[in-house]
């Protein structure tokens, strides 16, 4: 029997009704990757660091195979707007596909990574095992609870593009749950809204979900009094942007306040549920929505204990991002602990920077290492630090320098759409940011995907119940 582009269809089993037998027809760009001798380099994960590897030696002496679970590049910087309704899902996310279409020398597998087995320089996969001579590990992180089995239970979180959809479908549920309670107690606990974590994440959640209560909520919910939303910032430090100038951290605290967001310093989260949480000094507070954004950490993969740094969870590597006694394997970004001389002693911070420029170090190093010479050390050059609270706030440090207002947001667009990786995702964002900035409105405010909690005890209204 043929099949529909004439190859021949093999016998199928009568139960799966699947064919059995076909031999796969290479394609001329399959085949000439498979014919590739050049060295094998593994890249796992496309996040900054694993797309400026595979971007790097495109065309380059190395056969490229990137893994990642997820078919496309998320840019983490703008999830939070994906969360508050102010920019779809395919204005930060770019297919992998795409970007390495034209590359010869550069395959891509959907795969997520189980084990490394570096005695036999082999990746384990939930869709097979792959060989490497060259390994470069950029996961990216995860977030870190601390330790708070509560929370990891209970919060949401913000790491991913269905997280971010997550809590976009949630708080416009609880809009809408709202809307249909009785009682005001049940109402404020549906808009109660308690982000955990005063960098630039919880701080820039904060700012949006303030705007969205002085935008869509007071003039399109007129039958809900929107002064009962509260959004409630929470951190153990003692100053929001604890990473930034006192400067920096006393402007944001002021336009987080300006905005009515409640700042609540000094304080842990030490439990909760579904319905409310609880803090260090024994109060309570009721809600249903809880955002942890309180700090994250280097994701590991089985097989490479030996180079694990425990307390930090990142991968210990020397200058060149090697790994401590794995000669043939690079971490990058989140996962690589790098101490570097009494600037970075610790390691380097976890943001897209040095994500970014270690990805392109390594590229030169693995150049210099094709040719026979030595690789060079890594050094991290800081280009600041910024971070932007509703419209026309913004805090940003470059150098010595510590300014706010609107210069700084207009930098804050500025940078961040120039590091959106293509042409299309730029102009999506800046039509939608033009569009919110005219209509003072976030516009996907669509429940196309709904939320349902782990705890079936809460219902919500027009969310399936199984």
């Amino acid at each position: 029997m043929k099949g529909p582009f004439g190859g021949q269809l093999g016998r199928k089993d009568p139960d799966l009704c699947t064919p059995l037998d076909i031999t796969p027809m290479p394609s001329n760009a399959k085949a000439h990757y498979d014919a590739l001798t050049y060295p094998r380099v593994l890249v796992v994960g496309g996040g900054f660091a694993g797309l400026e590897v595979v971007q790097g030696l495109a065309g380059k002496p190395y056969k490229v195979l990137l893994l990642d679970k997820q078919n496309h590049h998320c840019f983490q910087p703008l999830l939070y707007q994906v969360a508050t309704a102010s920019l779809g899902a395919d204005s930060i996310g770019h297919p992998f596909r795409r970007t390495i279409g034209p590359m010869p020398n550069v395959a891509f597998r959907m795969a997520e990574v189980q084990r490394i087995v570096p005695g036999a320089k082999r990746v384990e996969t939930n869709v097979g095992d792959f060989e490497y001579d060259i390994l470069v590990l950029a996961l990216g992180s995860t977030t870190n609870f601390f330790g708070n089995r509560a929370m990891a239970e209970h919060a949401m979180q913000l790491k991913s593009i269905s997280q971010a959809l997550d809590i976009r479908s949630d708080f416009l549920q609880e809009f809408e749950h709202a809307m249909v309670m009785k009682h005001e107690a049940d109402q404020r606990r549906c808009l109660n809204f308690v982000i955990v974590g005063a960098g630039p994440t919880g701080v820039e959640l904060s700012g949006a979900l303030a705007e969205i209560r002085r935008t869509v909520l007071k003039h399109e919910y007129r039958e809900m009094d929107s002064d009962l939303m509260r959004i409630v910032l929470i951190d153990s430090n003692d100053r929001v942007l604890k990473n930034f100038s006192e400067r920096s951290s006393a402007l944001a605290l002021k336009y987080l306040q300006d905005l009515g967001v409640e700042v609540m310093l000094g304080k842990r989260v030490t439990g909760g549920d579904d319905e409310r949480i609880t803090l260090n000094d024994g109060s309570a507070l009721d809600t249903n929505t809880v955002i942890w954004a309180a700090g994250v950490k280097g994701l590991l993969i089985p097989g490479l204990e030996a180079a694990v740094n425990e307390r930090a969870s990142r991968y210990s590597v020397d200058r060149t991002n090697t790994l401590t006694g794995f000669p043939d394997i690079y971490a990058l970004g989140d996962s690589a602990l790098m101490a570097e001389g009494e600037t970075w002693p610790n390691g380097h911070p976890q943001v897209a920077t040095v994500a970014i420029q270690q990805g392109r170090h390594l590229v030169k190093n693995l150049m210099r290492r094709a040719e026979g010479k030595e690789m060079l050390p890594f050094t991290y050059r800081n280009k600041g630090s910024m971070a932007v609270i509703g419209r026309r706030r913004a805090v940003v440090e470059i150098g010595d320098r510590a300014f706010g207002g609107v210069i700084a947001w207009l930098l804050w667009m500025f940078v961040h759409v120039m590091q959106l990786v293509s042409f299309r995702n730029r102009m999506m964002v800046l039509f939608n940011w033009g569009w919110k900035y005219l209509s003072w409105k976030n516009t996907i405010r669509l429940i196309v995907r709904p939320y349902v909690r782990r705890d079936s005890s809460i219902s919500r209204p027009f969310v399936a119940q199984e």
